[in-house]
């Protein structure tokens, strides 16, 4: 499925402090922990705890997360279908990188092992 102009400027324009809480839920409502989320959101966007809090403190939408993200090199190995799209082929960099944390949110929930879910070499 490809996405339309109006599914990626809705996904840029996302509230990444209104979506942190539901990723919070999601893993810890399967055993996972919060410091387990704060790792793999840590290992995609460069981001620390102290920078993950300023961020979600300034309501930055998703195109500001990630154009302050240092994305993680090996974040292309992040494959697979989430929400009906396959990451491999989304066109619009801003939908791509927030799949990408949509789908290691999913494996982190799905119990996946850390290394697995880093894309450990």
């Amino acid at each position: 499925m490809k996405t339309t102009p109006e599914h990626d400027e809705r996904i840029a324009k996302m509230s990444f402090a209104s979506v942190y809480p539901h990723y919070i839920t999601k893993v810890e409502s399967k055993g996972r922990t919060k410091k387990e989320l704060h790792q793999v959101i840590e290992w995609l966007t460069g981001f620390d705890d102290k920078k993950l809090k300023a961020l979600i403190d300034e309501k930055v939408n998703f195109e500001t997360f990630f154009k302050r993200a240092k994305l993680n090199p090996n974040a292309h190995l992040i494959t697979g279908v989430i929400c009906g799209y396959r990451i491999e082929e989304i066109e619009n960099p801003t939908t791509k990188q927030a799949r990408y944390l949509d789908k290691l949110v999913d494996e982190l929930a799905k119990g996946r092992k850390m290394e697995k879910i880093l894309r450990a070499a």
